[in-house]
């Protein structure tokens, strides 16, 4: 079953359906929230998935409560990505994983024991090209990124503090970010704060840091977006942070991070009063910019067509 989502609910980044031009990116969409969907819709974009395959999610601070289930993610890398490694580097802020020592300590007792986890800044950084941006020429992200053929980008989609929203983007344009050059560059003007960036500024460095790592791995990348326990906080903020969107929506996947963001937003958005909460902590951080910035940097395709697997 296809639909065809011809204008973005969250208009206020300024794109008319007139501005969407071009042929339609694919999202694929499950409801089946478990391992198994987990499974179907990743067998839907794994086409150019190929040699050694990073896995980028958040694997949250300690008992972080609305993280992507770690059996959920067991299933599928035993099963369709033998060879996978999961990535993540240190935070910029003081917390659980904020040292290699801490971070690995949290990475047990979330329970990210089955498969080989690297943190790629541990041992230092490198520069990655950023094309086309404004504010950034390169990128700093964690020394072992070379290491890998291709990147799943698996992202549990909810609010943030900074961001509005983490969705895809977010996911890569911090989380490749190496914790003590990168995220600076992303987050601090100098001699002004650790988070004196934030509203259009933060979301189009972000944009830009992620643009890079898209830059990079061309062809051989792909994204998921889990739509479940969305609250209006990171994972990143270790609280247990209620839901505010109910009922949870699904999965959706696609080779596009511009189509499969969009789609995500539009989702919660036609949810309407049931999405007030979130949808209030985007657009009061301007985390629609996002999504207009991605596509002024040519990043993917706002007009998109869900494919319903179910």
């Amino acid at each position: 079953m296809r639909a065809t989502v011809k204008e973005p609910l969250g208009s206020s980044v300024n794109i008319s359906v007139d501005e969407r031009k071009g042929s339609s990116s694919i999202v694929y969409f499950t409801r089946d929230l478990s391992p198994r969907g987990l499974r179907k819709i990743y067998q839907k974009v794994n086409g150019h998935m190929q040699g050694k395959i990073a896995v980028k999610l958040h694997t949250g601070e300690k008992n972080g409560p609305n993280i992507i289930p770690s059996f959920w993610v067991k299933e599928l890398v035993e099963k369709d990505i033998p060879n996978a490694t999961i990535v993540e580097t240190n935070t910029y802020y003081e917390g659980d994983r904020y040292t290699t020592e801490q971070h690995r300590e949290t990475l047990k007792v979330n329970g990210w024991t089955f498969v080989p986890v690297d943190i790629m800044d541990e041992e230092g950084t490198m520069m990655w090209p950023v094309k086309g941006g404004k504010y950034f020429k390169e990128m700093s992200v964690g020394s072992h990124a070379d290491r890998y053929d291709s990147l799943l980008v698996l992202t549990h989609f909810k609010g943030h503090v900074m961001g509005g929203f983490g969705g895809s983007n977010k996911n890569i344009g911090i989380g490749m970010a190496d914790g003590r050059i990168g995220k600076a560059m992303i987050h601090t003007h100098q001699g002004q704060g650790q988070w004196s960036i934030a509203m259009d500024e933060f979301m189009e460095r972000m944009t830009e840091s992620t643009k890079a790592t898209l830059d990079h791995f061309k062809k051989n990348i792909t994204f998921i977006n889990v739509l479940r326990n969305m609250s209006v906080s990171c994972d990143c903020e270790g609280l247990a942070a209620e839901p505010v969107v109910t009922p949870d929506i699904g999965i959706l996947a696609s080779d596009d991070i511009l189509a499969l963001d969009q789609a995500s937003i539009d989702m919660v958005y036609n949810l309407g009063n049931k999405s007030k909460e979130l949808r209030e902590r985007i657009e009061s951080r301007h985390g629609l910019r996002q999504l207009s910035y991605m596509k002024e940097l040519g990043m993917g395709n706002d007009k998109y067509e869900i494919v319903d697997l179910d």
